[in-house]
C-alpha cells in the first residue's frame, strides 16, 4: 500500500478548508467585535455571558446526538453513493432515523424558543441580578432561544449532509460557504450598528437559516427518487403547534404581570405558570408523537439505562 492514499488526503484537505470557515461563520462575530469595536466593554461582557449561558444546550444537548448519528449515517450510507446504489433497508432505516432525529431536536428547539422568551428576564436576575435583568441581557437571551432552534435543525441537516457529501460536493460547499462567510461577518457589522449586540444574533440566525436551506436541499434532492419523506419531521403536529402557541402567549402574560421587581412570591407564581404549560406541551406530545416517544426511548433511554447497569 501507498504511503498516503490520497483520496482521502484530498477529502481531508476539503473539510479542513471547511473547518476554517465554519469558525468564521461560528466565531466570526468575536472577530468583529474585537477589532472593528462595535460594542463597548460593558455589552461585550453581558453578550458573552448570554452566549455562554445558551450555548450550553447545543453544547450538552444537540452536539453528542450530532456526533452519534454523524457515525451512524456515514455507516449506514456510503459516502457519494446515489440513493438508488444502496440496500433499500438501509436507506429506508436512514430516512426513518433523519425523519425522527429532525422531530426530536425540532420540538426540543420549539420548546426551549417558547419557554425561554417568557423566563429569560428571570434566569438572568437569579443568576446575575439586576445588572444582568435591568440592561440588553434578557433581549439577548430571547432572541438566543429563537437561535438555539435554528442551531438544533442545523445541526442534524448537517450532519447527515456531511456524512453522505463526496469530494467534489465538499468542494463546492467550500465555496458557499466562503461567501457566506463574507456576508455574515458584512451583516453581524451593519446590524450591530442598527441594533447592538442583538444584531450579532440575528445575524447568526440569518447564517444558521441559509446553511439549513443548503442542507434541506441537499436531503431533498437525495431522497427525491425514493419512497421516503425524511423532512416531514420538520412538520409538527397541529395540535401540538396550537399548545405551543397558547404556552408561549399565557407565559408573556405572566411575565408581564408577575416578574421579575415584584417579590420572590410573584416570581414562584410566574414559575407555577410556566410549569403547568410546560407539563400540558408534554402531554401533549405524548399524545401527539408516539412514534417519536418510541425512537426516543428504544435510542437514548435504553443506552442510558445500560450506562447506568
Amino acid at each position: 500500500q501507498t504511503f498516503v492514499n490520497w483520496k482521502e488526503a484530498r477529502l481531508t484537505w476539503s473539510f479542513f478548508k471547511q473547518s476554517f470557515l465554519k469558525q468564521i461563520l461560528t466565531e466570526g462575530e468575536r472577530y468583529v467585535m474585537t477589532f472593528l469595536n462595535v460594542l463597548n466593554f460593558g455589552d461585550q461582557g453581558v453578550y458573552d455571558i448570554v452566549n455562554n449561558l445558551g450555548s450550553l444546550v447545543a453544547r450538552f444537548i444537540f452536539l453528542p446526538i450530532e456526533e452519534s448519528f454523524y457515525i451512524f449515517f456515514a455507516k449506514v450510507l456510503e459516502r457519494g453513493k446515489n440513493v438508488k446504489d444502496h440496500k433499500q433497508d438501509d436507506v429506508a432505516m436512514a430516512a426513518n432515523v433523519l425523519e425522527l432525529l429532525l422531530k426530536l431536536v425540532l420540538l426540543i428547539g420549539l420548546t426551549i424558543t417558547v419557554f425561554g422568551y417568557a423566563y429569560s428576564q428571570l434566569a438572568l436576575d437569579i443568576y446575575g441580578g439586576s445588572m444582568l435583568s435591568s440592561g440588553t441581557g434578557p433581549a439577548l437571551l430571547r432572541c438566543y432561544s429563537l437561535y438555539v432552534l435554528f442551531l438544533a435543525i442545523n445541526g442534524v441537516t448537517e450532519c447527515f449532509t456531511f456524512a453522505l457529501m463526496c469530494k467534489e460536493e465538499v468542494d463546492r460547499y467550500n465555496f458557499v460557504m466562503l461567501a457566506l462567510s463574507f456576508t455574515f461577518l458584512c451583516i453581524s457589522y451593519f446590524l450591530t450598528y442598527w441594533h447592538g449586540s442583538v444584531g450579532f444574533i440575528l445575524a447568526n440566525c440569518f447564517n444558521m437559516g441559509i446553511r439549513i436551506a443548503h442542507s434541506i436541499h441537499y436531503i431533498y434532492d437525495y431522497f427525491r427518487e425514493s419512497p421516503y419523506r425524511p423532512l416531514a419531521g420538520l412538520l409538527p403536529s397541529p395540535f401540538l403547534v396550537l399548545v405551543y402557541i397558547l404556552s408561549g402567549t399565557i407565559t408573556g402574560f405572566s411575565e408581564v404581570l408577575f416578574c421579575c421587581d415584584k417579590g420572590w412570591m410573584a416570581r414562584l407564581i410566574h414559575i407555577s405558570v410556566g410549569a403547568l404549560c410546560f407539563a400540558a406541551t408534554i402531554a401533549t406530545m405524548f399524545c401527539t408523537e408516539t412514534k417519536l416517544l418510541h425512537f426516543v426511548r428504544s435510542q437514548f433511554l435504553s443506552r442510558y439505562m445500560k450506562k447506568g447497569t
